[in-house]
């Protein structure tokens, strides 16, 4: 027998505030120095979380086109800005190209998944529309933001030995195709290791939160299969694209130092 969700009342949500005070607390005796971040993270989650909430209820009750558009660009501005903060805010045009990345996986997995498999009624269902685009930005943006950062450090850190191997005849994309496959890797590790114990070691947050609310264990199993292999097409897309980005970048700064990195001298990157 499946039973219905508990509602949480305030009185509960102050009862779970107790398990961030014993974390603060356990900091403090350890001298973690963790303390400030921890009640930051805390007063957050609470303030972003309540917020959210309150704008999806008036969302999902107008059932408005444009308003549930700007939701979900407003989250992926968001995840923008952070995954570039991650990586390098010193490289021209980071964001723009993080934005358009995170926006082509996102438009064409949703897509996908909108047209061949959900169908519902209305294509800006914010049921599945609002959930699915920010789960699928969310993993793109830690997707990127690894690969990004692994990308641009191995670029400055092994810069003699890219131009070495320009030197030696190879082509931009040749000199960098080691680091670059790298960097993708790295960004798509914590999805596949996810892939790998989910339903053995973890639960993941959307077939907890469906068993909670009381929706079929074998449900929530097909919607979790789903999602995981959303979001591992979704992050390898974001993740080339955005080593693509940072590959160009790398080419047009690079090239005022080193005249085989010059653009009339340049080969397109594979």
């Amino acid at each position: 027998m499946i039973l219905a969700l508990i509602k949480l009342e305030p009185i509960d949500l102050g009862w779970a505030l107790g398990l961030m005070a014993i974390a603060i607390g356990l900091s403090i005796q350890q001298q973690l120095d963790l303390t400030w971040s921890l009640a930051l993270a805390t007063g957050r989650t609470l303030l972003q979380l309540m917020v959210m909430g309150y704008l999806l209820s008036f969302i999902f009750a107008w059932q408005n086109p444009w308003a549930i558009l700007a939701i979900v660009i407003s989250m992926l501005t968001i995840a923008s800005i952070e995954a570039r903060n991650r990586i390098d805010k010193k490289i021209p045009h980071l964001f723009q190209w993080l934005w358009g990345s995170i926006f082509v996986s996102t438009v064409l997995i949703l897509s996908y998944i909108t047209l061949l498999i959900l169908q519902p009624e209305r294509w800006y269902e914010p049921q599945y529309l609002i959930p699915l685009a920010g789960i699928v930005m969310g993993n793109a943006m830690n997707g990127a933001a690894i690969a990004g950062e692994r990308l641009v450090k191995a670029l400055h850190a092994n810069r003699l030995e890219i131009e070495t191997h320009l030197s030696l005849g190879a082509t931009p994309a040749q000199a960098i195709a080691t680091h670059r496959r790298t960097a993708i890797r790295a960004g798509l590790i914590p999805t596949i290791n996810a892939m790998m114990v989910v339903g053995l070691v973890q639960l993941p947050g959307i077939i907890t939160g469906q068993l909670l609310s009381g929706v079929n264990p074998l449900d929530a199993a097909s919607y979790q299969i789903l999602i995981m292999f959303m979001l591992a097409l979704a992050t390898l897309i974001t993740t080339l694209l955005v080593a693509e980005g940072i590959f160009r970048q790398f080419l047009i700064t690079a090239a005022a130092t080193h005249p085989a990195l010059r653009p009339e001298n340049a080969i397109q990157p594979c």
